[in-house]
């Protein structure tokens, strides 16, 4: 192979690398935000994982869940 060719291959792949690395995308954040004390939400967000689960989100795997508990003093 000519050292050509060597360059021109070794510069197409350089080139196509932050494609392939760009093509991974972020895994969606779903908001769970309550104003109780997390006791009081148990069976809430144990629906809410399920009907996302039901959906075919599962958390960890293809979608995160953010929590925030606005509990007042």
């Amino acid at each position: 192979m000519s050292s050509r060719r060597e360059f021109i291959t070794l510069l197409g792949g350089a080139a196509a690398w932050p494609l392939a690395a760009g093509a991974q995308q972020a895994m969606p954040a779903i908001g769970f935000l309550a104003s109780q004390l997390p006791d009081a939400v148990t069976d809430r967000l144990r629906g809410f994982r399920q009907g996302l689960k039901d959906t075919g989100y599962v958390e960890g795997e293809n979608v995160a869940i953010v929590y925030r508990l606005m509990v007042a003093d």
